[in-house]
């Protein structure tokens, strides 16, 4: 399997690898194929390096992708995981420069989480920061009672 271009290994600037620009699009289809490969052959593989070394009450795993991730997290810790979901607008997403991207927006990495997952949280994050204050609020809340 090929390896994903890494930053050290090919002069790459992480920081545009991790935002929604053009730099990013030109190599992630190939990320994205290389972590399918990962996945297939050990489901578990990014979810162990998620949590490696973590000694915290409370963590927080961002950007978890497929159902096969979700499974792994409620296996192995399981009625304490808290799953929260942050949902934008198209039309903010866009304002955000968010633009679809066929094969590879519409593929397991981007939606595999779309259906099929009773998420525990729903936020929603149109850029209302009142209302988004007041969401993470009460899930900080949630989870300071459960401590």
């Amino acid at each position: 399997p090929t390896e994903p271009p890494s930053p050290q290994e090919h002069g790459l600037d992480f920081q545009r690898l991790l935002d929604a620009s053009a730099y990013k699009e030109m190599f992630r289809q190939d990320m994205i194929r290389w972590g399918e490969e990962k996945r297939h052959t050990d489901p578990g593989f990014f979810c162990r390096a998620a949590v490696e070394g973590a000694l915290q009450p409370v963590w927080v795993v961002s950007d978890t992708r497929r159902f096969s991730d979700v499974e792994w997290f409620r296996d192995t810790y399981g009625d304490v995981v808290q799953t929260v979901r942050v949902v934008a607008t198209e039309e903010t997403r866009k304002r955000r420069n968010w633009v679809f991207v066929t094969g590879v927006d519409d593929a397991e990495s981007e939606c595999g989480l779309d259906q099929g997952v009773a998420f525990d949280w729903v936020i929603t994050n149109d850029g209302d920061k009142v209302a988004l204050d007041e969401q993470l609020e009460m899930l900080v809340q949630s989870l300071h009672r459960s401590l």
